[in-house]
């Protein structure tokens, strides 16, 4: 998947992502798991071409500010942050889908792509509520994004593969 790595809520991610299934806490320093999915699914076997191709997507987009601040319930369950402004993650996912219409976002599953910091499941037993009161001293996050990554999500072989700046990101 490409994906907007959030290094601010990565520890609390990563420590929730252990309870639930240790199978997928990465090894790799380099991979955040805190993220915004910009395009996922995506490529398993992307060619030289395709990278160069998300790098020039990435690359119109000037890097930004965001803040995460408000818990929220899509209703499949999916417990989430909103980040604000979102038209930055809505414009990379529009303009990759566009370079890559075989991996639609979310395998075409939605009408509209929201995005969103993915923290929990209804099904765990979590809900918006009790999340509010965990992060009570964490949020709001901000957090300047100034890149996107190629992630690797597979049991005991979490790790990322590519990066790729923004526009202005040094």
């Amino acid at each position: 998947m490409l994906a907007v790595p959030v290094r601010e809520l990565d520890g609390w991610v990563r420590e929730r992502t252990e309870r639930q299934d240790a199978s997928f806490v990465s090894a790799d320093p380099g991979f955040i798991h805190a993220h915004v999915t910009v395009l996922g699914p995506w490529l398993s076997a992307p060619t030289p071409a395709d990278l160069a191709e998300v790098a020039e997507v990435v690359a119109a987009e000037p890097a930004f500010e965001v803040e995460l601040a408000e818990v929220g319930e899509f209703p499949d369950g999916n417990l989430h942050l909103r980040p604000e402004p979102d038209g930055p993650f809505r414009r990379l996912t529009a303009a990759l889908a566009v370079a890559f219409p075989a991996t639609p976002p979310y395998a075409g599953r939605y009408a509209e792509v929201v995005p969103h910091l993915t923290l929990d499941h209804r099904l765990t037993g979590a809900t918006v509520d009790s999340l509010r009161a965990e992060l009570a001293e964490v949020l709001p996050v901000r957090s300047r994004v100034e890149r996107v990554d190629l992630q690797w999500w597979a049991n005991h072989d979490c790790h990322r593969r590519c990066t790729w700046p923004l526009g202005g990101a040094a």
